[in-house]
């Protein structure tokens, strides 16, 4: 009896390690399947997390380039892919790049506002050198291109993206924020390392970020202070010599049911070839063109339909290329 009894416990345990294994082979494949794969990275003792999205025919021996999106304030590594309308995933899906979603620590950059009230910023967490080291390590393990590397971001992601522009253009080919603009702490007390190409979308009727400076807010909260949309597209110009200046133009009401209007201008650097290019929505919210309506426009505005941010993106980012790689 009792030999019968570990036979059935014997076979009962193999058919556990067995179900777990097919389990993890199922999972394992499903999460390949979408071409999404989370990952760590431990630094300075804080184990930090990141999504990537490989393209469908992803090969180690090909060198692509890569795209890295950071979530704004209250959002995280999925929200971000949600926010763009998956628009970064398809066009990765096409062979072109890969896209890697970093996750903030209590889902927030420290991006030099010095606010008390976010975690990441009270304890002064050093997420420039967390993107640094993600560089290193999509570099280092998936063979990107180190010539190749791009950031974007949206709200805090975007004054992220700024804050990474002043300190680690020396490993950033291009940057393109979006809702956002230059901390003022940073535009006071920091040099940025090297000329950058950068692409700004923003909304001129973004009730959280003032297009013309002063405390970003949210209701009657306050969220430190920016400098404004066009200072913010000035001071690049002025750090990429970039002498040519077309006049604002604006482009086709593809879709004139959104109740936005697009403009854009231009700033060249004829030598180098830098350029910096400001996108402005008329009547445009807090919102990500063409992306997923997070809120509803009575609390964060209207969502641009007329022109689509990841497609603007990409298009710009891969016209450019670190100039010393």
């Amino acid at each position: 009896m009792k030999i019968f009894e570990n036979k059935i416990l014997a076979i009962f345990i193999v058919a556990i390690i067995l179900t777990s294994f097919i389990f993890g082979v199922f999972l394992y494949m499903k999460i390949f399947d979408t071409g999404d794969v989370y990952a760590f990275i431990s630094v300075d003792g804080i184990k930090r997390d990141f999504l990537i999205h490989f393209p469908q025919s992803y090969s180690r021996n090909e060198s692509l380039p890569l795209i890295i999106a950071l979530h704004g304030g209250g959002g995280n590594a999925r929200d971000m892919e949600k926010l763009t309308d998956y628009g970064f995933n398809k066009l990765a899906d096409k062979g072109d790049f890969i896209v890697v979603y970093p996750n903030g620590i209590g889902r927030h950059w420290n991006d030099g506002r010095n606010l008390s009230f976010y975690y990441t910023q009270r304890e002064n967490i050093n997420d420039v050198k967390f993107i640094s080291e993600l560089i290193d390590y999509m570099i280092k393990k998936y063979n990107v291109n180190p010539s190749r590397v791009y950031v974007t971001g949206m709200s805090n992601g975007a004054f992220m993206t700024y804050r990474l522009a002043y300190e680690l253009s020396n490993k950033i080919a291009a940057v393109a924020p979006v809702d956002g603009s230059i901390p003022l702490n940073i535009y006071l007390n920091e040099t940025p390392v090297a000329p950058i190409p950068v692409l700004m979308i923003n909304n001129v009727a973004d009730p959280i970020l003032p297009w013309n400076g002063g405390y970003a807010h949210f209701g009657n909260k306050k969220f430190g202070k920016v400098i404004g949309v066009e200072e913010t597209a000035a001071f690049w110009a002025k750090i990429d010599n970039c002498t040519l200046v077309k006049s604002k133009e604006y482009l086709p009401d593809t879709d004139p049911d959104d109740g936005t209007r697009v403009w854009m201008r231009l700033y060249l650097n004829n030598t180098t070839g830098i350029e910096v290019i400001q996108y402005g929505i008329d009547g445009g919210g807090h919102t990500w063109p063409s992306g997923y309506q997070y809120l509803p426009q009575s609390v964060i505005g209207k969502t641009s339909k007329d022109i689509n941010a990841c497609n603007l993106i990409w298009d710009f980012f891969k016209n450019h290329h670190m100039q010393n790689n």
